[in-house]
């Protein structure tokens, strides 16, 4: 199964995204920024970063980049029930996400106005998704976090919708790190396709490099179970 990984300029975390995707044994296919073909990928990861500087706003240039047209067309509006192409967008990819109107909300500075970096505890609360179907409902994970601009926020109206459509796919635990609506790490579109949330999976898939301890008590590789639930979903579908 071949998933997509694309870099931006400024992408920091490409290499470990795909990395991810070969530890769980799918095929890493590398996508450049100014490409309009992906290139027959079953899916496709928008990795950590920076992409274009974060000039403007975070995301906001690299969803007019070609790859994200392609993307945005075969991935679908967020609220179809068809399931259309995997996207997952970890940090700067979340955050392209919105800014691309693939999913709802916005993505803004931490509310202490400081960059964090730590080991985070997660609640699983979607496991439906193409991304999540290898967790359980309520599972606590550990996952690597580091943002400055982490914050998803949301008017009221849509954050009721997504919470009482089921979308919300991560919530923070043991304190809030960057002030997100409703402690929300996490969200998909209605098909469960499209998945993006803050902290970085891709840097959580080795024993030697992931977190110390996963939330099981275990070598840190809460974050495997995305890219192995991906290649699943495709296999099943």
């Amino acid at each position: 199964m071949r998933v997509g990984v694309v870099t931006f300029p400024g992408s920091l975390d490409d290499v470990d995204a795909a990395r991810a995707v070969r530890v769980a044994g799918g095929e890493a296919v590398p996508l450049w920024h100014g490409d309009e073909d992906l290139r027959g990928v079953d899916a496709v990861v928008l990795p950590g970063g920076f992409s274009y500087g974060d000039y403007l706003r975070c995301g906001a240039i690299a969803r007019f980049a070609p790859v994200m047209r392609e993307i945005v067309r075969l991935a679908g509006p967020p609220d179809q029930a068809r399931p259309g192409l995997p996207v997952l967008g970890i940090c700067n990819g979340f955050q392209v996400l919105c800014e691309s109107h693939l999913l709802p909300g916005a993505l803004i500075r931490n509310d202490h106005r400081k960059f964090v970096c730590r080991d985070q505890r997660l609640r699983v609360e979607r496991t439906s998704t193409a991304w999540t179907n290898q967790y359980q409902d309520g599972e606590e994970i550990v996952i690597p976090l580091k943002n400055g601009e982490g914050g998803f926020v949301a008017d009221d109206a849509v954050l009721d919708r997504i919470e009482g459509e089921g979308r919300v796919a991560f919530r923070y635990l043991d304190g809030n790190p960057n002030g997100s609506y409703r402690d929300i790490a996490g969200i998909s579109n209605a098909s469960g396709t499209v998945v993006g949330l803050m902290p970085h999976p891709e840097h959580a898939v080795d024993p030697l490099f992931g977190p110390d301890v996963a939330a099981d008590g275990q070598p840190g590789t809460d974050g495997l179970r995305f890219f192995t639930s991906v290649l699943k979903a495709v296999l099943a579908a």
